[in-house]
C-alpha cells in the first residue's frame, strides 16, 4: 500500500470511529421511548417473564449536589449506589431539589421556578414552568429559597389516568390558592379548594408524600400545628387533616411510607433515639403504634424484604449513613460502603423503578401515528 492509500485508509478509519462515538453519545442521551415505538415496548414487556420485571427495585434518591443525583439500592445485606444526572441542566444555574415521587417518576424543583417530572430508569422527562404563579404570589421572606414559599405535590389520579402536580401558594393579601397541572392535558387549572388552617407555607416541608390517592404534607414543628398531616385527595379535590400522636414531640418530623402504612418520625427528647409512629389503619387515630430506633437523627425510608426498617441517619457512636433496624430497635446492618455525607438536610425520597411512559408521551405518539396514517391514507374517488 503506497503512502496516499495508507493516508486515505487512516483518515477513513478516524472518521468511522468518530461517527461511531457520536452515535454512542446520542444513544446515551436518548430514552427507551425515543429508540423504540410504544407498541413495540408493550409487545416486549408482554413476552418478559414476571420474575424479571419484578427485579425493578426500590431506590432512595437525593441530590448529591446542585447537578447530580444519588441513587442508593438497599435491601437486607445487599447495597449499591450510583450517580445520575437530572435532565434540563443549566450550567449557569441548576439548583435541583427533590420534592416527591409517584409510580416511578420523580418530581424535582429547578431554579428559579421550574418543576421537572423525570423517570431516571427510562430517561423520559418533562419541564413545567410555574412562573405565572410566582408573579402573583407573596415574595419569600429574608431571601429564603423560593421553593420553600410553596407547597408542592405530585400524585396519580387513577379515576382520570392522570398525573397531577400541585402548587399551593399565598398572595400578597395572605389568601391561599391551589393550582394543579395535568400531565395528560398539559395545562394548569386553579382549584377552588378550602384550605385547612395553616401557619404559612414556609413552616412546612415543601414536598408532599403521595399515598392512597392523596398527597400528604407535614410541618417543621409539631408544637405549632398538632393536626400534623395535611392531606389533599386528588380525586375528590378536597383537603383533610390527621392529628399526630399526643406523645410525639420534637421538631423537624418526617413522613414516610412503611409497609403500606403512613409513618411519622421525629428525634426523641433525649436526643439519643428516634420515635417512629406507624398508623396501622389509615386515618384511624387510635392505630398509631410506636417504635423506637437508637439513632439520634434517623429518617425511615422503607421496609426491607424481611420487613425491617431501612433509613438514613447517625448514631451517638459516630456511625453515619444507611442502616437497617428491626422492630425491637436492634441494629441489623450498617452499610459502610455507601457514600453518605451527614448531617444532610436535603430531602430524600423512595421510589420504585418503572418503565411507564408519561401520559403526554402516549398522547404525542398517538397523535403522530394518527397523522402518519392520515397522510398515507388513499384519497377516495369522487
Amino acid at each position: 500500500m503506497d503512502k496516499k492509500k495508507k493516508l486515505k485508509h487512516t483518515v477513513n478509519k478516524v472518521k468511522e470511529q468518530s461517527s461511531m462515538e457520536r452515535k454512542n453519545q446520542n444513544d446515551k442521551s436518548k430514552s427507551i421511548h425515543d429508540i423504540l415505538p410504544l407498541d413495540l415496548i408493550h409487545i416486549i414487556l408482554l413476552r418478559v417473564s414476571i420474575r424479571h420485571l419484578a427485579r425493578l427495585n426500590n431506590a432512595c434518591l437525593s441530590m448529591e449536589n446542585d447537578t447530580m443525583a444519588d441513587l442508593a439500592y438497599l435491601d437486607d445485606n445487599n447495597a449499591s449506589q450510583k450517580e445520575v444526572c437530572p435532565p434540563f441542566q443549566n450550567k449557569a444555574r441548576s439548583g435541583f431539589v427533590v420534592l416527591g415521587s409517584c409510580r416511578g417518576f420523580i418530581l424535582l424543583h429547578r431554579d428559579p421556578h421550574f418543576l421537572v417530572v423525570w423517570n431516571p430508569l427510562t430517561g423520559s422527562s418533562k419541564r413545567i414552568s410555574y412562573s405565572h404563579i410566582v408573579h402573583r404570589s407573596k415574595p419569600p421572606l429574608y431571601g429564603r429559597i423560593a421553593y420553600r414559599s410553596y407547597l408542592h405535590g405530585f400524585g396519580y389520579d387513577a379515576s382520570q389516568d392522570d398525573y397531577l402536580l400541585l402548587v399551593a401558594w399565598s398572595d400578597c393579601k395572605g389568601h391561599y390558592h391551589l393550582d394543579c397541572f395535568s400531565l395528560r392535558t398539559n395545562s394548569w387549572i386553579n382549584l377552588d379548594a378550602a384550605f385547612p388552617k395553616l401557619l404559612g407555607f414556609r413552616y412546612w416541608h415543601s414536598g408532599g408524600l403521595f399515598f392512597n390517592g392523596a398527597v400528604h404534607w407535614v410541618p417543621f414543628d409539631l408544637e405549632d400545628y398538632r393536626d400534623a398531616i395535611v392531606i389533599f385527595d386528588l380525586k375528590e379535590k378536597t383537603f383533610s387533616t390527621i392529628s399526630a400522636p399526643e406523645q410525639l414531640s420534637g421538631s423537624s418530623p418526617s413522613v414516610a411510607l412503611l409497609g403500606g402504612c403512613l409513618a411519622l418520625s421525629s428525634p426523641n427528647d433525649d436526643c439519643r433515639n428516634t420515635d417512629i409512629w406507624v398508623m396501622k389503619e389509615y386515618k384511624v387515630h387510635s392505630s398509631w403504634t410506636l417504635y423506637q430506633i437508637p439513632c439520634e437523627d434517623f429518617k425511615p425510608l422503607c421496609l426491607s424484604s424481611n420487613r425491617d426498617t431501612i433509613g438514613r441517619g447517625y448514631t451517638s457512636c459516630g456511625k453515619t449513613g444507611y442502616f437497617i433496624y428491626n422492630v425491637r430497635g436492634d441494629l441489623l446492618k450498617h452499610f459502610k460502603d455507601l457514600c453518605c455525607q451527614l448531617p444532610r438536610r436535603e430531602p430524600i425520597i423512595v421510589y420504585t423503578e418503572s418503565l411507564l411512559p408519561l401520559p403526554g408521551d402516549i398522547k404525542d405518539k398517538d397523535n403522530k401515528k394518527k397523522m402518519k396514517k392520515e397522510i398515507h391514507m388513499p384519497s377516495s374517488s369522487p
